[in-house]
């Protein structure tokens, strides 16, 4: 899957779960809306006092799972970060195109946005 198919594919399904590592290194997983960036990056968002967000402060490591009800999945893994400055406009702006009924919560105090740098990802097509 080149980058712009895996674009689309997150943009299209619009969820997924991710991954994060708990206090004790035990995986901790949360099924949520998400997207992707042009330049391929995943974004979320979350609650800041959630643990995913202490997970990923203290470790910024994620797995993400994309697809599945159709057959085929997106498996990634990457880094995390909170975005700040331009990075945060550019991946709010993403996030609010995919998902315009949520925009006006990225505003709110207490939710954070984060973007996934991917390091590995693979496409399964599972069906017949």
């Amino acid at each position: 899957m080149d980058p712009e198919q895996l674009v689309a594919y997150v943009r299209t399904h619009r969820d997924g779960v991710v991954a994060t590592l708990g206090p004790d290194g035990s995986p901790q997983a949360a099924y949520l809306a998400l997207t992707a960036t042009d330049q391929g990056e995943l974004v979320f968002d979350a609650r800041e006092s959630s643990r995913k967000i202490a997970n990923l402060r203290r470790d910024p490591r994620i797995a993400v799972t994309v697809g599945g009800d159709d057959g085929t999945t997106l498996q990634c893994e990457g880094v995390a970060d909170l975005p700040e400055g331009t990075d945060r406009e550019r991946c709010g702006a993403a996030y609010a195109a995919t998902f315009p009924e949520f925009a006006g919560s990225l505003e709110q105090d207490g939710i954070v946005l984060v973007r996934v740098r991917l390091t590995w990802s693979r496409f399964g097509d599972y069906r017949e």
